[in-house]
């Protein structure tokens, strides 16, 4: 069964008496345990489609299924519940909580969102940490580590609740090119252990290069799927 469907999505905006169609009848798939890359210029709908995805927004029509629910129908508190449960974001500013400690930004979601006792907890924690190369640096805080170690504590806190999907929007933005593939690397082997799939949003060629499947967006529409040899997803 496929973890995303998308069928005919539609997203307007209203800037007073202008409506702006940000995305334009979107159809695709995407399977579980995939490594995917949304691509395209600014102002194309890749952020707009990622938040519908992490329901953070609903499209104007169509419908939307994540994980088995129609999405584009939950409600607010039904959504936080979706995100909480089955979704991690990863972000190109990091998102770190400043006054945390490397461990204590990882363990955050399994804090707001599950019921998960204390010895659990750090099971997940030190594992994710060890997984990503930052167990040495649990008592670290974000203004302690370099940009390259803030993602990878960002992949773990995203992994930690054991998530379906994860949403990266331009992940690899603030990093330099070696430490990119580090994180894109570290992305790739966790997909690899855990079955987690990874959706991107980005300009980063190091990104598209290992992506298994590339959807260009252009105007709100996709314009071209690419499909890498051995790619694990759908389109």
């Amino acid at each position: 069964m496929s973890l995303i469907i998308s069928e005919d999505i539609r997203k307007n905006y209203s800037a007073g008496e202008i409506t702006v169609e940000a995305l334009k009848g979107l159809n695709f798939t995407v399977e579980p345990a995939a490594f995917v890359s949304f691509i395209g210029p600014s102002g194309s709908g890749k952020t707009t489609l990622l938040n519908l995805i992490g329901c953070l927004d609903k499209p104007t029509s169509g419908r939307l299924t994540v994980a088995g629910a129609e999405v584009s129908r939950l409600d607010r508190r039904q959504s936080a519940l979706f995100r909480g449960m089955n979704l991690g974001f990863v972000f190109q500013d990091f998102n770190l909580i400043p006054v945390l400690t490397v461990y204590e930004n990882v363990e955050y979601p399994l804090l707001m969102v599950r019921n998960v006792p204390s010895a659990e907890r750090r099971k997940r924690v030190m594992a994710l940490l060890d997984s990503v190369g930052m167990a040495d640096h649990k008592g670290k805080r974000p203004d302690q580590i370099s940009g390259g170690q803030k993602q990878r504590v960002a992949i773990a806190r995203a992994l930690v609740s054991d998530p379906k999907l994860v949403l990266a929007d331009e992940p690899t933005a603030n990093l330099d090119h070696e430490t990119a593939y580090m994180v894109i690397n570290s992305m790739k082997r966790l997909r690899d252990e855990l079955g987690t799939t990874f959706i991107f949003s980005t300009h980063d060629p190091k990104i598209v290069g290992e992506a298994e499947i590339i959807f260009t967006l252009e105007d709100g529409r996709i314009v071209d799927t690419r499909k890498a040899k051995g790619g694990k997803g759908d389109a």
